[in-house]
C-alpha cells in the first residue's frame, strides 16, 4: 500500500487523494453524484475496482486499469434464479459491500462479498463472476439476519497473506467463517463472541453474532481483531477463539484497523450504541491499545470535542503499509489525516459527501 495515495468512497463520488509535502489533497473525484459502496485499490500494475449502488438503477461495477485515470464498466455479479419454494432473503443483488484480491497481481482472485450474504469470485478480473455456491447453500445461512440492513452482509474480507485458499469472512449478522481450500468448505469461527441483543441462551450462538468489522495482521496473520456490535474482540489463533477486550470511552463502535506489522497494534472509534450512534458526549476520539489490548490511549488531538455528530462506518477507517499514515472518514464528510499513528489528526476535508470507506492504495 502507498501511504502517499488513497481514495475515499463517498455518497457523490470517489474521491482521489495524493499527500505531498506533507499534507493530503483531493486530486479528482471520479462517478460524480454516484454512490460507491466499496472500492479494490491498485496493487501494484493499476488494476483497481470501484463499486456503485445507483438505488433504482442497481448495483454497477467498474475497472480501471491505470489507478483511476480511466474507467470502464464491467459485469456485475448477480444471483441465480432464485426456485420459488426457497426459503430466506431474497436472491437478489443489494450492495457489493466488500472486495479484495489474493494472488499475484496480474492472476489474482478478486472477492466480492455482498448484501444478501453472498460471496462472489472472479478469476478473470471482474470479467465474470461467480457465486460461491459452498457457503450459500450452507443450510446456516437461513439463520443469518440484518444488522442495519434487511438482509445480512458480508463486510470483511480477511486473506490470509502466508496460506493460499485461506479466507476470513465477516458478517452482519452471521459471525465469522473461514475457508481454507479456496471456498470449496467452510467452518464458523465466532467460538467466545457475545450478542446481548439476543436471548441469554443464545447470546453465544456463533452463527448470529454481529461482527462490525473484522481485520487481520499482515505480517502476524493468526492475529485478528473485530469491533462487534457488543465489544471488542481479539483472536490469537486464527479465528479459532476469540477473547473480549474492554476499551475506554465506549468499546461499541462500527471500525478497526490493525498495524501492518504490529498486531499488539489496533485502533478503534468508540461511539454510543444503538438507538443514538453518535460520539460519546459530543467528542471524537480514536482508541488505541499497542500491547494487545491490555491498556488503551484515548487520542483526541485535531479532533472535533464538542457538538460533534460524526459517525465512522465499518470501512472509514484505514492504515497505510508504513503502519503510522491514518485516514479516517465519517458519515458528517469529514476527512481527517494522521501521520503519527494517531497522535495528531489534520482535517482534509470538511464538506465531503458521508463516506462510506477509505482505502490506501
Amino acid at each position: 500500500m502507498n501511504s502517499d495515495r488513497a481514495w475515499a468512497a463517498t455518497r457523490k463520488g470517489l474521491v482521489e487523494l495524493h499527500r505531498g509535502a506533507g499534507r493530503w489533497q483531493i486530486a479528482r473525484t471520479q462517478f460524480l453524484a454516484e454512490p460507491v459502496t466499496m472500492l479494490l485499490p491498485p496493487r501494484g500494475d493499476g488494476f483497481m475496482l470501484a463499486a456503485l449502488n445507483l438505488g433504482h438503477f442497481g448495483v454497477k461495477l467498474h475497472a480501471s486499469d491505470d489507478a483511476g485515470t480511466t474507467w470502464r464498466e464491467l459485469p456485475t455479479p448477480t444471483y441465480p434464479e432464485q426456485p420459488k419454494d426457497a426459503p430466506g432473503v431474497p436472491w437478489k443483488m443489494v450492495q457489493i459491500w466488500s472486495l479484495e484480491a489474493t494472488g499475484a497481481p496480474g492472476r489474482e482472485t478478486v472477492w466480492a462479498g455482498t448484501i444478501p450474504g453472498g460471496l462472489f469470485r472472479s478469476d478473470d478480473r471482474g470479467a465474470s463472476w461467480q457465486l460461491v455456491e459452498s457457503l450459500w447453500q450452507r443450510p446456516e445461512r437461513l439463520e443469518w439476519f440484518g444488522g442495519g440492513y434487511d438482509a445480512p452482509g458480508i463486510h470483511s474480507i480477511c486473506p490470509h497473506p502466508q496460506r493460499d485458499g485461506e479466507l476470513l469472512l465477516g458478517l452482519s449478522c452471521g459471525g465469522a467463517w473461514v475457508t481454507r481450500d479456496g471456498g470449496a468448505g467452510w467452518q464458523v469461527r465466532s467460538s467466545g463472541m457475545r450478542a446481548d441483543f439476543m436471548p441469554p441462551e443464545q447470546a453465544g450462538n456463533p452463527n448470529i453474532q454481529d461482527p462490525h468489522r473484522i481485520v487481520r495482521c499482515t505480517a502476524q496473520p493468526e492475529v485478528l481483531w473485530c469491533q462487534h456490535h457488543c465489544g471488542i474482540w481479539r483472536s490469537g489463533d486464527d479465528a479459532a477463539s476469540w477473547q473480549e477486550v474492554q476499551a475506554p470511552v465506549s468499546s461499541f463502535g462500527f471500525t478497526v484497523a490493525v498495524h501492518p506489522r504490529d498486531a499488539d497494534t489496533a485502533w478503534f472509534v468508540p461511539a454510543v450504541k444503538d438507538e443514538r450512534r453518535v460520539p460519546v458526549d459530543g467528542a471524537l476520539v480514536v482508541n488505541r491499545t499497542r500491547d494487545g489490548g491490555r491498556s488503551f490511549e484515548t487520542l483526541r488531538n485535531g479532533l472535533p470535542q464538542r457538538d460533534c455528530y460524526d459517525l465512522v462506518y465499518r470501512h472509514g477507517l484505514d492504515v497505510a503499509a508504513d503502519g503510522r499514515t491514518l485516514l479516517l472518514g465519517s458519515t458528517t464528510g469529514n476527512l481527517w489525516a494522521s501521520d503519527d499513528g494517531g497522535e495528531r489528526w489534520q482535517a482534509v476535508s470538511t464538506h465531503l459527501p458521508p463516506i462510506a470507506a477509505v482505502r490506501f492504495g
